[in-house]
């Protein structure tokens, strides 16, 4: 199995079978970003060396508008997908195998989780793993300390409030807080402009 067809695998929404070739090749990902989270989270870095390393983490470029301010961490990398002027505070954990798409203008706060996979439910099975992805819309802000959980969608211009667990998706223009989150509001017309 190469990383193309480990990616393609999980962006099917296939099982991860505990053992399959899959999940093996999944540890082996995992090890890379290890590795450079390592790097990323040790000492100072400029922004665009930040930028390099994440670029390299995700196997993909990310816009010179990036921001990051490490620690940083993911057990995958290379399924998360980041727009234009997209900022991640510090102590984000990103479990990306599902697959993590992050719109243009995102702020992301401390400490958040995004998690996308989902283990079998029977307990004989259970080193299975169910990825579906996270789609964060564009201009989305979420507080501190939230997670969302695999398959959410949040609409754009949401806001996540800070310690929120997001298990369902989110409409475009509210804001949602509690566990499990609950629409709070929509946003008025004059806090959009």
């Amino acid at each position: 199995m190469d990383l193309n067809a480990f990616l393609e695998h999980l962006n099917s929404g296939k099982t991860v079978q505990g053992g399959s070739e899959a999940h093996q090749f999944m540890h082996g990902v995992s090890q890379e970003a290890l590795r450079i989270t390592a790097e990323m989270n040790s000492g100072y870095h400029e922004p665009e060396e930040l930028r390099a390393l994440f670029s390299r983490l995700i196997g993909q470029p990310v816009d010179e508008s990036f921001g990051l301010f490490p620690p940083f961490y993911t057990d995958c990398g290379k399924n998360i997908h980041i727009g234009k002027h997209v900022f991640i505070n510090m102590g984000c954990k990103f479990q990306d195998q599902g697959g993590i798409y992050i719109g243009d203008g995102a702020l992301i706060g401390h400490n958040v989780v995004l998690a996308t996979l989902n283990h079998a439910k029977s307990p004989k099975d259970r080193s299975s793993m169910i990825p579906a992805p996270i789609r964060i819309g564009k201009n989305v802000w979420i507080g501190s300390n939230a997670t969302i959980l695999a398959g959410v969608t949040i609409g754009d211009g949401a806001i996540v409030a800070a310690g929120a667990v997001v298990a369902r998706n989110v409409p475009e223009n509210t804001i949602v807080g509690g566990v499990p989150a609950k629409i709070i509001r929509h946003l008025r017309e004059e806090e959009m402009q």
